[in-house]
């Protein structure tokens, strides 16, 4: 499709519309008015090449800021992951300090991941675990989870992986155990990395860049067979993003975080409703921050405790 175009378990059982047209792309100018997604942050997580996860929130306004919060060491002695989904985070199981929770690919294996905290803060390492789903995950290359707006530990969790060939696959999951009923669609290999930009009760949508430079929406109805359905959002200049990450903003918008691990740089967006080529999308500016690590990803609050995204 794209190629054809142009080149956890869940724990313990579980802005905008901005104005100014812009490109978008690295180095691109702070537009105008940049101040209207002011208040907005993206929490972002890392796999650091010691296994373990870092996490920091960056905060949209005039300069941008970021805060950086507590990291947690060690947390992957099976290896160094190279894929991850978002990892939510539930504040309150009892007896702990908090858990956190995703999957992970490391190698050619498909993992859930889970970490539970003490009172002090700290990784209890006896609760720590990393579950093998399964194996044939070598050629995978992007993975993602969308959870429901549904406080029901066994509502229905969408799975997403992209494939060196090109085939975009879903999983279903309910209550975080098993991956079941497999739609796919192929087209897809000029595609260079995705995030969830948008989530209803019957579709989930991605930004996608791709190796040439151009930019898309894809939405992927939650029906069988899948059949995406896919807009030309930029023509250019997105092609440096190694990982980009999406948060909400405001009531329509979006934030965007594009990294480039090449220069170790990230580079802040406002995005306003999907559209097409008709797309608001307004520069930040660059984030004062490094990213070097191997691995980015978004940290998230509990599922069903509140949007963890929205509808577009």
């Amino acid at each position: 499709m794209l190629g054809r175009l142009g080149s956890v378990g869940r724990v313990a059982a579980a802005a905008v519309l901005v104005a100014g047209m812009l490109s978008g792309g690295v180095g691109e100018a702070v537009a105008a008015g940049s101040t209207a997604a002011a208040g907005c942050r993206i929490e972002t997580g890392s796999v650091t090449a010691g296994r373990g996860h870092t996490d920091r929130v960056v905060i949209a306004g005039s300069p941008l800021t970021v805060q950086e919060k507590a990291g947690y060491a060690d947390l992957f002695p099976e290896g160094l992951p190279r894929l991850s989904t978002l990892f939510f985070n539930d504040p309150v199981v009892p007896g702990f300090g908090g858990a956190y929770a995703g999957h992970v690919v490391i190698g050619s294996g498909l993992y859930s991941s889970t970490y539970f905290l003490t009172t002090a803060g700290e990784v209890d390492r006896t609760q720590s675990h990393n579950f093998r789903i399964g194996g044939g995950w070598g050629d995978a290359t992007f993975l993602e989870t969308s959870y429901p707006h549904d406080t029901n530990p066994f509502a229905l969790v969408n799975h997403y992986a992209l494939h060196g060939n090109g085939t975009l696959t879903r999983w279903d999951s309910k209550g975080g155990f098993g991956w079941t009923n497999p739609q796919s669609a192929g087209g897809f290999s000029a595609v260079k990395t995705m995030t969830l930009i948008s989530q209803t009760a019957t579709y989930d949508t991605f930004l996608a860049n791709t190796r040439g430079g151009a930019l898309y929406t894809i939405r992927l109805p939650l029906t069988s067979p899948m059949k995406p359905i896919v807009k030309r959002v930029r023509d250019s200049t997105w092609q440096g993003f190694d990982a980009l990450i999406a948060e909400k903003c405001g009531v329509y918008g979006t934030l965007l975080l594009g990294i480039d691990r090449d220069t170790r740089s990230a580079y802040l967006y406002a995005v306003g409703h999907a559209n097409g080529t008709a797309t608001v999308i307004q520069g930040l500016g660059k984030v004062p921050a490094t990213f070097a690590d191997p691995v980015y990803f978004r940290r998230a609050g509990e599922p069903g405790t509140a949007p963890l995204l929205f509808g577009e």
